[in-house]
């Protein structure tokens, strides 16, 4: 194994272990020294690919949205070969089957904790706020306007209903039901 592939290893189980820690006990809950506990590795092993706690929080971010979070049901609305009525029933769908497992419990409680993180550090903050804004300006690329609501208006509005929406079915999945999505951001992003 090359001296790469090894640092990438510690980098996954680093990342496994602070996700799994962070989502139980919370950011503040658990420390380095307990995340490199749990990945069967040193303290040095953190530091050696991550700058600190917050450098850690931000990569397990990214690493989080960019392998699980939306990527299903934004293809499903970004998907123009389809009417406008069967892809968002269809991004409904996909939006149930993304809350179905345990995994979105997970990501759920770990999207909190990120956001209590960056709302309790201001440079945590700033970079997680990026992150949505990046969100946001992905899905309001190929909006048009619309009653008079601006393409990132709506992305906005989009987004907001993705996280809330998900936090209330994880609670009340019997009176919230997830696909509720298809029809909300029916109602957001429009008929086209």
């Amino acid at each position: 194994m090359t001296r790469r592939e090894r640092r990438e290893m510690t980098r996954a189980a680093l990342l496994e272990a602070a996700e799994r820690l962070w989502a139980e006990h919370g950011v503040h809950g658990a420390s380095l020294d307990d995340v490199a506990s749990a990945a069967g590795l040193t303290k040095g092993a953190v530091y050696s690919n991550f700058a600190g706690k917050t450098d850690l929080l931000l990569a397990l971010l990214e690493y989080c949205t960019r392998e699980r979070i939306g990527t299903r049901t934004c293809a499903e609305l970004h998907d123009t070969s389809r009417p406008p009525a069967e892809r968002f029933e269809r991004a409904g769908l996909a939006y149930r089957r993304r809350l179905e497992g345990g995994r979105a419990r997970l990501t759920a409680l770990l999207l909190a904790e990120f956001w209590l993180f960056g709302m309790r550090d201001y440079a945590a903050g700033w970079r997680i706020a990026d992150w949505y804004a990046e969100c946001r300006d992905d899905l309001a690329r190929d909006l048009p306007d619309s009653g008079g609501v601006s393409p990132h208006d709506r992305a906005t509005l989009a987004v907001a209903l993705d996280a809330g929406l998900s936090l209330q079915h994880l609670l009340d999945p019997d009176r919230v039901p997830a696909e509720l999505y298809g029809t909300a951001m029916r109602l957001i992003l429009g008929d086209d």
